[in-house]
């Protein structure tokens, strides 16, 4: 179908966003729909949101004040805009959007997307009442708003259109692959149980024939995304229960497909299956995000993480037992209600135990009905900044100094896109990192050696180390 509209998706927050944004352009492909990335070219606006962090929320409300102006200016001139807010927030909130910000069509949550034709065409419809005159001119028709946040029966993903070949070539060389969602851990500060649901796992063949496509149109890296996606147990082609180290073992044998990696982990999820699949698989990355939140056990506890610091400590000198040359990244919250500074000490000694790469860091902040919201003894503001401040000055100096440490070794880089100067070629290491180099555009999708000569802003600078990608580069491994 030849397009005649366009659409403006705006994401916020996680990877998972980013999917399903991707996957709300593919349903609006039948209808005509095309993507721009300018708002004021737009037919359809969508907001797709975040409710992790209250700032994530208001950043939202302050758009669409921004959008209320562009859709009075398309009202003056005849022109209509259709204003959508989709994802977490349109979950946990609901008819409070239309309430709030009456520019708002449409209000969907994450597991209601597939509706998105449906909706638009209710919205579209609308209702127009006949004129009480003969003469009279024909009256305005009145907006239908709706809103769609009841976990639905069905599987959203029945309802997708396929990702083939024409949509599998727009992703680039890299490309997320939502594998589960939802989670059932109950984290005391975490909205996500209430607005992705409890865990639901993809069946393994369908995230295959995904794979298949995206590799088949040129994607050489997939990322596989869950709110807890260690935790995936999805029906297998064999009729049983697939864990997540047997979907990246059947991943890694998919021809063209050279890297895989996976997020967001929690601890209790890591088996030692998943632990023996970062041993055995090349293509495999030797980064790993797992969040662990805080140091101190009786924050942990009041978290309801169900693990302890000891626990995590154990856990990574058994993933690092089976892949040394494998780097951690986190995520912590500082400022939880109750902590004490000897609590945050202990959230420095964990960092400095573990010794990250990276990591996210946040200040708590309280989201309306979660447990964590009505305890008491809340750190003053004052005090939880200044621990923030702390924590990633240790965090960025852990950074630093491993890149430091890669200065003069060569690393097989995927070389993603075009950099801001003349002939560099953006990519990433092993290790998430962007890297610099001059290329030919032509490599885009290679694998190359890259010599690693100087450090920039959270990314490598480096040369190629040789003209030609390395055989078998879709199983190149790091040593130790």
């Amino acid at each position: 179908m030849t397009a005649d509209k366009t659409v403006f998706i705006k994401t916020y927050g996680c990877q998972m966003n980013v999917y399903d944004s991707e996957r709300m352009s593919d349903t609006l492909v039948p209808l005509g729909y095309a993507q721009t990335d300018t708002l004021e070219a737009a037919d359809l606006v969508i907001l797709n949101t975040c409710h992790i962090r209250e700032k994530a929320a208001e950043k939202v409300y302050s758009e669409l004040g921004r959008i209320r102006v562009l859709k009075a200016e398309r009202d003056r001139e005849g022109r209509g805009l259709m204003v959508a807010v989709a994802g977490c927030v349109a979950q946990a909130e609901g008819e409070e959007i239309i309430r709030r910000a009456p520019v708002v069509d449409m209000v969907f949550g994450p597991q209601t997307y597939h509706r998105l034709p449906d909706l638009i065409d209710r919205v579209t419809r609308g209702e127009r009442p006949s004129a009480t005159e003969p003469d009279a001119p024909a009256a305005p028709a009145r907006r239908t708003r709706v809103v769609e946040t009841e976990f639905p029966a069905e599987d959203k993903f029945d309802h997708l259109p396929p990702v083939d070949g024409a949509r599998a070539r727009g992703r680039g060389v890299t490309a997320f692959l939502t594998v589960q969602e939802g989670c059932d851990k109950f984290c005391t500060f975490c909205v996500v149980p209430y607005t992705r649901g409890a865990e639901v796992s993809r069946p393994a063949e369908k995230i295959l024939a995904e794979a298949r496509a995206l590799a088949a149109a040129g994607v050489r890296e997939i990322t596989l995304l869950g709110q807890n996606v260690n935790a995936y147990h999805g029906d297998g082609p064999d009729g049983g229960a697939w864990t997540l180290a047997r979907l990246l073992r059947a991943l890694a044998a998919i021809p063209g497909l050279a890297r895989l990696r996976y997020t967001t982990s929690h601890p209790r999820d890591m088996d030692d299956d998943l632990i023996a699949a970062h041993r055995d698989l090349g293509a495999l990355m030797p980064y790993l995000h797992l969040p662990v939140q805080s140091g101190s056990d009786r924050i942990l506890a009041a978290m309801n993480r169900r693990h302890t610091a000891d626990d995590y400590r154990r856990l990574v000198d058994r993933i690092r037992a089976a892949r040394p040359d494998i780097a951690l990244s986190g995520d912590f919250i500082v400022g939880f209600p109750g902590e004490t500074d000897a609590d945050f000490e202990a959230t420095l000694d964990l960092v400095r135990a573990i010794d990250y790469v990276g990591a996210y860091t946040f200040k708590y902040s309280p989201r309306p009905g979660t447990p964590a919201a009505d305890l008491a003894d809340a750190v003053p503001e004052a005090v939880a900044t200044e621990r923030l401040h702390r924590l990633q000055a240790l965090i960025d100096a852990g950074e630093r100094a491993f890149a430091e440490s890669l200065v003069g070794r060569t690393l097989p880089v995927l070389l993603e896109k075009a950099g801001r100067q003349q002939g560099q070629l953006v990519g990433r290491s092993p290790y998430l990192q962007p890297v610099h180099v001059m290329a030919p555009p032509e490599r885009i999708g290679a694998i190359v050696p890259v010599t690693v000569e100087s450090l920039g802003r959270h990314s490598l600078n480096g040369t190629l180390a040789e003209a030609r990608e390395p055989a078998g580069a879709s199983a190149v491994r790091l040593s130790a």
